[in-house]
């Protein structure tokens, strides 16, 4: 019974072959790479919008509760002062028939009494009235915000669906082509490429010598090591970061 070998599509490729395919891969994915960092600021953004505006409604909630309770708190003491108004007038006619001065006296006490609270209503109103008014300001400023973040949000939320109808057909087309490219590699160094690609900060699995040094970590790489390099007999990694080196020229290649 015939076996297939896993390592066939390597062994029809030669090294220099599979140098240019995983340099090739590499350019696809950092497109992509882009194209995914350009979109992906934007929802963060969007989201962050909403998360501010869900916290100014909350605001204006509740500065629209405490306006209300200032309101009624006002309308209270008001009412105070008019009872205790008609208390005044009350014990003020009652004194007019009391029989002795200990009754007159006691109806003199109840009448300052409710001048106190009166006075104590009307200081409390004036509080209140600072209050309120302070608290509108916060609640005029705060309304003029919610409108500002919520006209932000919608030229984001616009831009946002600007760039995805843009990108999403290019990056559909640059995923297929990685794809494709794969496809062409073996499983081994697919995956391998992919597990450095992972670890590197700058998603960088294949990088070109630039002036004598890795082009993902600059370290200094021996004269030798790049004339190993130039040659393409064997895949070469970094020393240093363990990403795939291929020489400078290699790039240009692979772009025509």
């Amino acid at each position: 019974m015939a076996t297939i070998d896993p390592n066939a599509k390597e062994k029809e490729m030669s090294v220099e072959e599979r140098l240019k395919a995983l340099y090739d891969l590499q350019s696809v994915e950092s497109s992509i790479d882009k194209i995914r960092t350009l979109r992906g600021e934007l929802p963060l953004e969007v989201q962050d919008l909403e998360d501010e505006i869900e916290g100014l409604e909350t605001r204006r909630g509740n500065l629209d509760g405490e306006i209300k309770s200032l309101n009624d708190a006002i309308l209270a003491k008001k009412n105070e002062i008019k009872e205790s108004g008609l208390l005044i007038k009350k014990y003020e006619a009652q004194q007019m028939n009391v029989r002795n001065n200990r009754e007159f006296d006691s109806l003199s006490k109840e009448t300052e009494f409710q001048k106190l609270e009166m006075e104590l209503c009307e200081k409390r109103i004036k509080e209140f009235t600072a209050e309120l008014k302070a608290k509108k300001e916060v609640a005029d400023s705060s309304k003029q915000l919610l409108e500002d973040r919520k006209g932000d949000l919608d030229a984001k939320k616009k831009e946002l669906d600007e760039i995805v109808g843009e990108t999403q057909t290019e990056e559909e087309r640059l995923m297929k082509k990685s794809d494709e490219i794969a496809e062409s590699i073996s499983e081994r160094l697919t995956t391998a490429f992919r597990r450095i690609r992972k670890n590197a900060r700058n998603g960088l699995a294949v990088v070109t010598v630039e002036r004598d040094a890795c082009g993902g970590c600059f370290n200094k790489i021996p004269p030798q090591r790049q004339m190993d390099i130039a040659n393409r007999k064997k895949i070469i990694v970094c020393e240093y970061c363990g990403r795939i080196l291929v020489d400078n020229a290699i790039g240009g290649e692979v772009a025509e």
